[in-house]
């Protein structure tokens, strides 16, 4: 079994990145922008990491296009987890519908529990759908089903939502969505 060499990989990996960071930048003389935005002018390359290195900063080109091309002296570790950061703040939430699930029958202290259930979707920005079944002879006493589904409304609503859509049966079922309050 071969071992992976590190000079290697990284070398990959900045391939993968395809930005040319101090002794990757060739091309000489470079334009060059200082850590504070500063132009320090045209510069021979080994000039301007000397300069770079002397910060303690990396050499990284930002405008290889030009004529000459653009390096900023700059953090380039800080830089690649800003960008990595604002990445990740870009990925907004997609709202999804969770159900919870009721009988006609259901106890108290199971209402209460599902509706803490509930409670936490509506906190994560995601939609809530109510629904209580009616199985056999339960559909004889509808009326039950329905004071269920407004004890339940009344406590989601209470908390942390807003009625969407009111209760409506369809068949053998009775539903209603709760979506999350606004701010």
């Amino acid at each position: 079994m071969a071992l992976r060499n590190s000079s290697r990989d990284r070398d990959r990996d900045q391939n993968r990145d395809q930005t040319r960071i101090n002794d990757r930048i060739r091309i000489s003389p470079i334009r060059v922008i200082s850590a504070d935005g500063e132009q320090l002018g045209v510069l021979p390359t080994d000039e301007a990491l000397s300069i770079a290195r002397e910060g303690g900063l990396d050499l990284v080109e930002v405008a290889p296009g030009a004529k000459p091309p653009v390096c900023r002296i700059m953090d380039y570790g800080k830089f690649k987890y800003q960008q990595s950061k604002k990445q990740h703040k870009n990925q907004s939430h997609h709202t999804k519908t969770k159900e919870i699930r009721l009988r006609p029958k259901t106890g108290d202290h199971d209402i209460e529990f599902k509706v803490k259930q509930a409670i936490t979707f509506l906190q994560h920005k995601d939609k809530v759908q109510v629904s209580i079944q009616f199985k056999g002879r339960e559909m004889a006493h509808v009326e039950e089903g329905h004071r269920v589904m407004a004890q339940v409304i009344e406590l989601l609503v209470a908390e942390a939502g807003k009625l969407e859509s009111p209760p409506k049966q369809m068949g053998r079922r009775i539903m209603a969505t709760v979506s999350p309050k606004a701010g």
